[in-house]
């Protein structure tokens, strides 16, 4: 996913001369390609995240859409204070963006597991949270993301993801994604990398699926009509129970169950990390069956 991102995101600055990338030393020639074509929309801002934040923050108020990109949960945990403060509070056009969502860098222990963030920024008024499933989402939200004023989180796949869609997306804003629709009963709904191994899984062949490339907006006309459609709707996340997506649509249900949009409330099962952290390290396959996500 990180490769289809900048691969975009470089499109969208040769027709964007506001698109701004910030990184926190890293590279590894993923990021070198945009710094050699816009080397004046470029920084490396160090192993300095907290900083990166307020740069970024400064570098939108002067006019632009800046990209402030690290790895696991560097941008938001180790910054969550900035994003907040000096990102969200002002409504700066900044786009967070984090590679190696869940257990993409399991190997290297717990403090580069990314199963947080999902829930803590959509926490934040006026952050837009986004967790493509495929490379093809990720193209779609950067391409969203390069023309959207305002603060933005996404949290892309480390490397070497399946592409799972088989054409090319237009998404708006909060737009949840029909994967295969056949009027079943039962209903999955998948968000991020791990969509490529639920959608293939046997599971996935008896139920319609569904991919969430939005959790905070969710278009509330789709919620509604899946809501109304299933007798059991399974939400599957790479990310911690609490607070997390599954608990989104749950509150969505809730919402539209209480106003009378939703007739009969389904059975939602959320398969997600349960309270704890993991004490080993791992293959993020390894991991994802330790917390029986699969």
């Amino acid at each position: 996913m990180r490769t289809a991102f900048i691969d975009q995101l470089m499109k969208e600055a040769r027709k964007n001369d506001k698109i701004f990338l910030l990184v926190g030393d890293l590279g590894y020639n993923v990021v070198e390609p945009f710094a050699r074509e816009f080397p004046n929309r470029f920084r490396n801002v160090g192993i300095a995240e907290q900083n990166m934040a307020g740069v970024a923050a400064g570098l939108a108020m002067s006019g632009f859409n800046v990209y402030f990109y690290s790895i696991g949960n560097f941008p938001t945990l180790r910054c969550i204070e900035q994003i907040r403060n000096d990102v969200a509070y002002h409504h700066a056009n900044v786009k967070v963006v984090a590679v190696g969502g869940g257990y993409a860098y399991g190997d290297l222990g717990a403090t580069h597991h990314a199963t947080e963030a999902l829930g803590m920024l959509r926490t934040i008024p006026g952050m837009v949270v986004c967790s493509p499933s495929d490379p093809i989402e990720a193209r779609a939200l950067t391409t969203l993301s390069s023309t959207y004023d305002g603060p933005m989180y996404i949290q892309l796949g480390k490397a070497g993801e399946k592409i799972i869609h088989n054409e090319e997306l237009n998404l708006k804003v909060g737009d949840i994604v029909p994967f295969k629709v056949e009027n079943k009963k039962e209903a999955i709904i998948v968000t991020g990398s791990i969509a490529s191994v639920i959608v293939a899984s046997p599971e996935a062949e008896k139920t319609d699926v569904y991919t969430l490339p939005f959790v905070k907006p969710i278009n509330l006309e789709q919620i509604t009509k899946i809501a109304n459609s299933y007798e059991t709707i399974t939400v599957i996340e790479e990310h911690q129970k609490s607070s997390g997506v599954g608990s989104a649509v749950i509150e969505q249900i809730s919402d539209l169950f209480y106003s009378g949009k939703v007739a009969e409330y389904p059975k939602v099962h959320r398969i997600a990390i349960e309270d704890y952290f993991q004490d080993v390290s791992g293959s993020q396959m390894f991991l994802r069956k330790r917390a029986a996500l699969l």
